[in-house]
């Protein structure tokens, strides 16, 4: 069975980051995934010490992380950039955890840049030798994209089903590269 995590960058309660990844893990059930959500603002996650080996549920989520075929990536914008939440967790990830992996990318923002968010979690991704998707998902004043739970612009909806949907394809395609193309049909 291929697997498609998400991880969410985001604490804040009613995270639009968080409600936006339901959304592509859900494409990716659909189109056959086992999904999980790592939702980083309710995980036990220490400030990453390099002389530490493991803290607090480092080891849980990077296996997670690792044993997934399919990684789908969000965080909230923030200065232009990705959340410290999401930096924190990408530096307990290593070379061992992303190699051969289907990276997808989901930037929410509160105003309108999210462009900058999105290349520099992607030169991370590859800094860590994952396989980003071509398809990516930036959205644009979050908090009107959302009515509760529930994502009103169909837009916005249509790009996250094809990105959880992309990434499960290319991640059937990787876990099928060493094997003959007929055995992976």
């Amino acid at each position: 069975m291929t697997k498609v995590i998400a991880v969410c960058g985001s604490r804040r309660d009613g995270s639009h980051t968080l409600k936006a990844l339901r959304t592509v893990l859900d494409a990716a059930r659909e189109a056959g995934a086992e999904t999980e959500m790592l939702d980083l603002g309710r995980a036990e996650l220490p400030l990453y010490h390099p002389d530490e080996d493991e803290q607090g549920e480092s080891a849980h989520l990077t296996r997670l992380v690792r044993e997934a075929d399919g990684v789908v990536l969000g965080s909230p914008v923030y200065h232009g950039s990705y959340s410290s939440t999401f930096r924190n967790f990408h530096d307990y990830c290593s070379f061992d955890d992303y190699e051969d992996t289907a990276v997808g990318l989901v930037a929410v923002a509160g105003g309108g840049s999210y462009g900058a968010t999105l290349e520099h979690m992607r030169s991370t991704v590859r800094g860590v030798h994952g396989y980003v998707v071509p398809q990516q998902v930036g959205i644009r004043k979050g908090y009107d994209k959302f009515e509760g739970d529930e994502l009103v612009d169909e837009d916005i909806e249509d790009r996250l089903v094809s990105l959880g949907e992309a990434v499960f394809d290319h991640a059937v395609r990787l876990d099928c590269e060493p094997v003959a193309a007929a055995d992976c049909d």
